[in-house]
């Protein structure tokens, strides 16, 4: 029976696992392998030894588990690390949805006898800011 705090541990040590091999396979993309650490390297090597041999989805859920295994153990995960998820149910064709201009909302219609105020305009208020600054530094000179 897994634990709670193990479950938790899982799924950290998953997305962590999953994060820093997304992030080591564009550094080696762009020839920044050295960069790396020797682990990561490693996993890398490791990496490209299976595609020779499967194909890339495969290898890279294969390369995955291993990291996420090791990182398992380094988090303090106790006994073999559980089955956290077996990766992308169904591939994505296509996530872009259209655009749609959103509905304008209505005016408020004001009845005959309400007592609302018109709001002043911005510039209105800005002009009335500059003659108190102005007459303020005028009279106190």
């Amino acid at each position: 029976m897994v634990k709670a705090a193990d479950m938790m541990i899982a799924r950290r040590a998953d997305t962590r696992a999953r994060a820093d091999f997304a992030t080591w396979k564009m550094m080696a993309k762009l020839n920044g392998t050295s960069a790396l650490p020797t682990e990561a390297q490693n996993f890398l090597a490791s990496y490209n030894a299976l595609l020779k041999e499967m194909a890339e989805g495969k290898a890279t859920e294969t390369i995955i588990g291993r990291i996420y295994q090791n990182y398992y153990a380094e988090m303090g995960g106790v006994g073999p690390a559980p089955e956290v998820r077996s990766g992308p149910a169904e591939p994505v064709a296509d996530n872009v949805t259209a655009f749609r201009r959103p509905t304008g909302r209505p005016k408020p219609v004001l009845p005959a006898g309400s007592n609302a105020r018109p709001q002043l305009p911005v510039a209105l208020i800005f002009a009335c800011l500059v003659v108190v600054y102005v007459g303020i530094r005028y009279f106190w000179r």
